[in-house]
């Protein structure tokens, strides 16, 4: 990406924490991006409509139809004039989005950058910064418009494993998980000519803990909501700070890593690194282990996929290296925390064995913030649950979606909140 060409973004799921962050950099850095279509859930229209008319996007795309009256009237109220779409199929359009579509709206902050320009039919890279199973249809949306995607939706991944990894081109799905990024990053020492399997003896995946580290299980049986959100080291949307806690997170997260990187479970590891400083790490065959540490920000991991294969300049802040430090590594409790060797199982079933974790915990977060579940029951609800499906082997996005389905009805049963 030369200096004076405008990359064109798509940021889904903008107004959360990835997108709020991803737009962040965007604005210091508008000689190099532009936004060209925005898409979220629906619940924050004014946000979702300054974002827009800050930025000239194209498009705007809300999941819940039913925001779309609130949007248009944020949207004239600040005198911006995107086309506005609906529902996931709208997500998945803004997903595709082509520039110069439509017309973004004129005085915004991006529309006439002075030297900035994209390339003529340059195809923009998508940010799927979407939460939970509702960004699957977007990432394979993405994908079959060959566009670069940036992930941060793991759950797309995850739960779509063999279809997502059929229609993805080598090079095309770029990871902006903090853990991945750094795999990735750890990944390119494995020899000249890009990443070499062979030279790699394992994976070795980092977790800070969560506010929970230390803590055995009979500790957590009175945890509340409040408790659970308030993580240690990491700002996150509320789905995420709680799958922290359990450390469900990281079991999606062991998931990922196999899959982006064809790495046999038997050598992904899982570590417990409090200070979140050394963000994952590569150990090859010759006793070599390779890292990637930066403050925790996830503005790093975010610029790193919108540059692509260029770094950012002052992404974030780095390490201090004048200021005395200890960093700290201890290994996993799986007796307090089982959701990773449970996150192991069902990713070695595959097929839609993934799809149905995932899903059962989305209900399982959801009845525990609600005080309709303890603390302690979400994995295991989410365990019960995976015992009782029957495993298929996940040919297309509707037997996924059925297996999805299958997984929260079940699990609002369990739950009693059906």
């Amino acid at each position: 990406m030369h200096a004076d060409i405008s990359r064109p973004v798509v940021v889904l799921g903008s107004t959360g924490s990835i997108g709020t962050q991803a737009l962040d950099v965007i604005a210091a850095n508008p000689a190099s991006f532009q936004v060209v279509a925005l898409a979220a859930g629906g619940g924050r229209a004014e946000l979702l409509a300054g974002q827009a008319a800050r930025f000239g996007a194209e498009a705007v795309a809300v999941a819940d139809a039913a925001a779309v009256p609130a949007l248009k009237e944020a949207l004239a109220a600040r005198g911006a004039r995107p086309e506005v779409l609906a529902g996931p199929e709208g997500v998945a359009e803004a997903a595709t989005w082509t520039p110069g579509t439509a017309p973004g709206p004129a005085g915004s902050a991006t529309a006439s950058l002075p030297g900035a320009a994209w390339v003529e039919g340059a195809s923009p890279l998508v940010l799927n910064g979407i939460t939970g199973a509702l960004g699957l249809t977007s990432t394979l949306a993405a994908l079959d418009a060959g566009r670069t995607l940036a992930l941060a939706n793991k759950e797309s991944l995850i739960i779509g494993g063999p279809l997502v990894k059929r229609r993805a081109k080598p090079g095309q799905i770029l990871p902006v998980d903090s853990e991945h990024s750094a795999l990735q990053q750890s990944l390119w020492a494995s020899g000249p000519g890009g990443y070499d399997p062979d030279a790699v003896r394992k994976l070795i995946v980092t977790a800070s803990g969560g506010p929970f580290r230390g803590k055995r299980r009979a500790e957590l049986t009175d945890v509340t909501p409040e408790m659970a959100l308030a993580h240690p080291t990491w700002s996150m949307g509320p789905v995420i700070t709680i799958n922290s806690a359990t450390l469900v997170n990281k079991g999606l997260e062991v998931i990922e890593a196999h899959l982006l990187f064809d790495i046999g479970f038997d050598r992904i590891e899982v570590v417990v690194h409090p200070q979140s400083i050394v963000h994952s790490m590569v150990e090859y065959v010759d006793g070599s282990t390779m890292c990637q540490a930066s403050p925790p920000d996830m503005r790093l991991p975010i610029a790193l996929a919108l540059g692509h294969p260029r770094r950012i300049a002052g992404a974030a802040r780095p390490i201090d290296w004048s200021t005395a430090c200890t960093w700290t590594f201890e290994p996993l409790d799986n007796d307090a925390f089982p959701s990773v060797e449970l996150a192991r199982h069902v990713g070695a079933e595959g097929g839609t064995a993934p799809a149905v974790y995932n899903a059962a915990n989305e209900v399982c977060v959801d009845a525990f913030m609600r005080g309709a579940l303890p603390f302690l029951a979400i994995v295991d609800t989410v365990a019960n649950v995976v015992a009782e499906h029957q495993v298929t082997p996940a040919e297309s996005v509707e037997e996924v979606l059925a297996a999805d389905a299958w997984a929260r009805a079940r699990a609002g049963e369990l739950t009693g909140v059906a």
